[in-house]
């Protein structure tokens, strides 16, 4: 589904597991982050564009000024509540012809957050289509327990698991086709994935996973907490300091000054 309103958001993706939300973020925006994939691939040119997890960009002023964005932090809000934190992000970028597929899989099977109380909003940077690799969703199976994650090294694939093929009917799966600036926000225990990106077009986007602040993340290093909204839990987390820009070491973005 796909809506404005916030109450029509919450039930929809209490409903079906997810919604989507259109325009929450400006175009420029939206290429300023595409911008920044080309430039950690730069700086990392060991990595695939599919790779670029959270721990690379702790202490980036253009990260921390995108998840950070009012926008989508009040967007996070509707679905955990008035207090929110970051507990991780992922820039999934596919390149053309050879994008790497997501297979069908559960988020909150991998993750160490206690509870898994979280959401994922995944912020379209590029065009999102079934032809460069959009997200995919199973409506609904978001009322399933989580599953265990099986190997599979036999596909060339980001995760390197998948969940059970008993658990995923596909003949009712949902393309997210998105628009720079869009946003698809979906439960931790969706059934979702992708295809490979068999298109010209590059496939850019940046999935952020917002948790309550009373959700504990268990294992050192497995995320990147910042509080964003609200008030800390006592002894739940520990919070990254907002960073500051330095010239020559960060990424240059439109609103740098904002951050020295």
């Amino acid at each position: 589904m796909e809506s404005t309103d916030a109450s029509a958001l919450r039930g929809a993706y209490d409903t079906d597991g997810y919604v989507i939300a259109r325009e929450v973020i400006d175009r420029d925006l939206a290429a300023e982050a595409c911008d920044h994939v080309q430039w950690l691939l730069a700086k990392h040119p060991e990595l695939r564009p599919e790779d670029l997890h959270h721990h690379l960009m702790i202490g980036d002023p253009f990260w921390y000024r995108l998840i950070s964005d009012e926008r989508l932090v009040d967007l996070a809000s509707v679905f955990i509540g008035p207090n929110v934190a970051l507990f991780a992000t992922h820039y999934i970028a596919k390149p053309p012809k050879t994008g790497r597929p997501v297979l069908w899989h559960q988020d909150g099977s991998y993750w160490p957050l206690k509870p898994v109380e979280v959401t994922t909003l995944w912020l379209a940077c590029s065009v999102s289509t079934p032809e460069n690799g959009c997200m995919r969703v199973v409506p609904g199976t978001h009322t399933l327990d989580f599953q265990e994650m099986k190997p599979n090294k036999e596909v060339d694939n980001v995760l390197g698991s998948e969940i059970d093929a008993s658990f995923v009917d596909d003949t009712n799966a949902v393309d997210f086709i998105l628009a720079p600036g869009d946003v698809s926000i979906h439960n931790p225990r969706i059934v979702h994935g992708s295809n490979a990106n068999t298109s010209e077009k590059w496939r850019v986007g940046l999935t952020i996973r917002y948790i309550p602040t009373s959700t504990e993340i268990t294992r050192d290093g497995a995320g990147s907490p910042y509080l964003l909204k609200g008030n800390a839990v006592e002894r739940i987390n520990t919070y990254h300091s907002r960073p500051r820009f330095k010239e020559g070491e960060h990424f240059p973005f439109s609103k740098q000054d904002d951050y020295r």
